[in-house]
């Protein structure tokens, strides 16, 4: 991703209908913030197309939730939104199934990037 991991906020949010993944600096950093922007735009470019072999290859095992999210990508939608230090990834699903997986994916990432689920905790 090219930024300081350590010195940013993660946020795993699930939601009723999928959830949303948040990535912040922590401090104001131009360069920073550019950096993940990018990142975003392009995991949300490889997850719609169902390439979920980044979270798989930073975590070193299959991530919970990606082969389903894989199978019915066509289901996810994917939307990128530029915040003051960063920028959040929300995911749509409408199958229970699909919302269900979206979640595993989530608690997941909080709990290896020991993050929040929402704002504050």
């Amino acid at each position: 991703m090219g930024v300081d991991q350590y010195t940013s906020t993660h946020i795993f949010e699930p939601l009723d209908d999928g959830g949303r993944i948040e990535l912040q600096r922590d401090d104001a950093d131009t360069a920073g913030t550019r950096q993940i922007r990018e990142h975003m735009r392009q995991i949300a470019a490889s997850f719609g197309a169902g390439d979920f072999r980044l979270p798989g290859f930073v975590h070193d095992r299959a991530v919970p939730g990606t082969g389903v999210m894989a199978a019915h990508r066509s289901e996810i939608t994917y939307l990128v939104e530029d915040l003051p230090r960063g920028s959040a990834l929300r995911l749509r699903a409408q199958s229970p199934e699909v919302v269900r997986a979206i979640h595993d994916f989530l608690a997941f990432q909080r709990q290896e990037h020991h993050a929040a689920a929402h704002h504050g905790g």
